[in-house]
């Protein structure tokens, strides 16, 4: 009888501990530790001077494009903003290329800010979606998630993190997410790499009108996101 208590004893305490470790409120808080690891890196390595010191020697071609998209995804789930890997991709690869990688790299990086925030912060977030505000965000990315997804990155106006983020607290699935990222980002994420391309002509037709691009997709956003208040204030 003294052993089986013993021994059933260090069973239900690893138990415990194992439950306490994989809570809702537990995940969270390695979710909130591993985002600010990733900006305190941000802030020691400084990634965006890419764009004064350029890719290393060593990467050219298919090889740089690919290194720079994951790149561009790891600094997007840490809070980097797009536009300045935007252009940074433009500057480096030009139109085409710099285009192909960015677009990759909204991808994956919205793919990781999605995957952390469903699997560490979802269970814990989502019983505090109380005020009206909250529950009418999280019902419309919940029930038109594609739709919503595709308004949000075609009008920037909330910042690409906090979508990636809002969208995994919601019940919205990976696949809307996903192809609205990549789709709806192509507009906006072309203009700031055209500009980058074409930093050095500020001049050139192609640059005013990446620029002029960027200006009305930016009022655009502003005015959505007002009427957006309003409609909510109603309800």
């Amino acid at each position: 009888m003294l052993d089986t208590a013993a021994a059933t004893r260090p069973q239900g305490l690893a138990v415990r501990c194992t439950r306490v470790l994989l809570s809702p409120w537990s995940r969270l808080s390695l979710l909130v530790a591993l985002l600010a690891a990733a900006a305190t890196c941000v802030l020691l390595f400084e990634p965006q001077r890419i764009l004064s010191d350029g890719l290393p020697a060593e990467l050219s071609g298919a090889a740089a494009v690919a290194v720079f998209a994951v790149a561009y995804g790891l600094c997007t789930a840490a809070f980097v903003p797009r536009p300045l890997l935007n252009l940074a991709a433009g500057a480096l690869f030009g139109s085409q290329a710099g285009l192909t990688a960015s677009i990759a790299g909204t991808v994956i990086g919205g793919g990781i800010a999605f995957g952390l925030g469903r699997i560490l912060g979802q269970d814990a977030l989502r019983p505090l979606l109380r005020g009206r505000w909250l529950k009418a965000a999280d019902g419309q990315l919940s029930r038109h998630g594609f739709r919503s997804m595709m308004a949000l990155r075609l009008f920037p106006g909330v910042p690409f993190w906090a979508a990636n983020y809002c969208a995994s607290v919601s019940r919205m699935g990976w696949a809307p997410f996903l192809i609205a990222t990549g789709l709806g980002s192509i507009p906006n994420t072309a203009a700031y790499v055209v500009a980058g391309a074409r930093a050095s002509t500020p001049t050139s037709p192609a640059f005013l009108i990446a620029m002029g691009f960027i200006a009305v997709t930016g009022l655009a956003g502003a005015v959505v996101a007002w009427c957006k208040r309003h409609r909510l204030r109603g309800n």
